[in-house]
């Protein structure tokens, strides 16, 4: 029989109570990774006010904690550059935790729906190959058990495993990629944390204290219907989930989500921005957000596709953010592109280059709208990362342009001189314009480096 949620944690918290023993959250265990070259804090449970001693292997060095009244204790300490293993004892009057192979290097949270969840035993392009080449020892994993909670938790269930061809490939395959790309570059360990649900929309991974503050993000949520996969349940997922791990250091966060807020998409660039900064208040820690913008596709609702692309776009607005395309590597009959070598390599590029200062001369966006200027019955449209902007090889198509009673229609459109020219015999007055703006548009703008532009609106 299982017991639910709210009495397992209730019978934990006794067990620990009666034995008076240091017990840890379960992200501190053989295997893990720990953010280097900082102050990471250590916490967990042990007997009221009991004084017990934490070892260090790294430095050599034993400090003394000592519990609160509350059963609660925590520290920081220091750690070193990148390296290991290393060991961390924690010795009290009741137990001692010996904690083998951590290695110090880079942590990285990956959360989002079932695209960054997706496995290669889900099945990804060249899924046996990348499984049998899938040894990297300074590359752990720790996959975070769903669970849903009406208030922020503690702990999660899960563990630290190194990544091999037994443990990848029910791993999430993108974030997999994506350390793996950073891990040859950097030649350090890498950490990830999986905390991904399939069809979850961007309410339950943000914290109450978002919606209390914008009301009209509880009515726009209104709009997200049930699903047979997961809750919708607002904050729920962000409490069981991602609040356990907000005294764990990180250096970021990958996310691949959106598809499950088509239904409310107007909305999407408030909510997801108030989740990142939410996120980043809880954590103390301005880190990097990088996220997947979703892949055109078939939603059965013509234009809700394109506004959550349009939202995804304009979210880069927020400072230290970065957003990987991929209207490029999709297919509009299935929802879960294969090709997630791809989404991983491209969100490690954009972390390369803006996190960790390296690919200095590697373009790692495709073709961004920048400004749209109306000359007679014409949009002149300029984008940023736009060098050896290009179609592939037939003309443009895609454009619209808007007239002053807010129709839209197809623009025929043209580059010169790295700008993109559009007009339509039915807009003597142009309004507006915008690009790939059906949910299932897949554009043919490119840069040099075979980037595609993103969805846009000039509105």
């Amino acid at each position: 029989m299982k017991l639910p949620l709210s009495l397992f944690f209730l019978c934990f918290f006794a067990v620990t109570i009666v034995k008076a023993e240091i017990t840890l959250p379960n992200i501190f265990s053989n295997n893990m990774v720990l953010q280097r070259e900082s102050d990471v804090s250590l916490y967990g449970w042990a007997r009221p006010n009991e004084e017990f001693s934490i070892y260090t292997s790294w430095d050599d060095a034993t400090v003394q904690v000592k519990t609160g009244n509350d059963a609660k204790w925590k520290i920081q300490v220091g750690t070193p550059k990148a390296g290991g293993p290393y060991t961390i004892r924690f010795i009290g009057k009741e137990n001692k935790i010996v904690l083998s192979d951590i290695l110090i290097g880079e942590v990285w949270l990956c959360s989002g729906q079932s695209n960054m969840e997706w496995s290669a035993n889900s099945n990804i392009d060249n899924k046996e190959f990348e499984i049998k080449n899938a040894d990297h020892p300074n590359i752990r994993l720790f996959t975070v058990e769903k669970r849903t909670a009406d208030y922020p938790l503690d702990n999660v269930i899960g563990a630290w495993e190194t990544c091999s061809p037994e443990t990848m490939q029910d791993f999430s395959a993108v974030a997999y990629f994506f350390a793996r790309k950073v891990q040859k570059e950097l030649h350090i360990p890498i950490g990830l944390i999986d905390s991904s649900w399939g069809a979850s929309c961007a309410e339950v991974w943000t914290p109450e204290s978002v919606f209390e503050a914008y009301p009209e993000l509880v009515t726009a949520h209104e709009l997200i219907q049930p699903n047979q996969w997961v809750t919708i349940e607002k904050s729920t997922l962000y409490n069981a989930m991602i609040a356990p791990f907000t005294n764990f250091n990180i250096a970021g966060v990958l996310w691949y989500q959106g598809e499950s807020n088509t239904a409310n998409a107007e909305s999407y660039q408030q909510i997801f921005t108030e989740m990142i900064t939410s996120w980043r208040a809880e954590w103390n820690n301005d880190f990097p957000f990088y996220y997947v913008q979703i892949a055109p596709f078939n939603y059965g609702r013509p234009f809700e596709g394109g506004v959550l692309r349009d939202q995804q776009r304009r979210t880069l607005a927020l400072k230290n953010t970065g957003m990987a395309m991929t209207s490029d590597i999709c297919t509009i009959e299935d929802i879960h592109p294969q090709n997630k070598q791809d989404v991983g390599l491209r969100l490690a590029n954009i972390a390369l280059k803006q996190h960790y200062n390296l690919l200095q001369d590697q373009e790692v966006y495709g073709p961004l709208f920048d400004s749209a200027e109306i000359i007679g019955d014409q949009v002149q449209i300029k984008f940023s990362h736009n060098k050896g902007l290009k179609s592939d090889g037939k003309s443009i198509g895609l454009f619209e342009i808007s007239n002053e009673k807010g129709d839209w229609f197809a623009a025929k459109a043209k580059l010169k001189n790295g700008v993109v020219l559009a007009n339509s015999k039915d807009v003597k007055s142009p309004k507006a314009v915008r690009y790939a703006w059906k949910s299932t548009d897949i554009g043919n703008l490119y840069n040099e480096v075979g980037l595609p532009a993103s969805t846009f609106t000039s509105e």
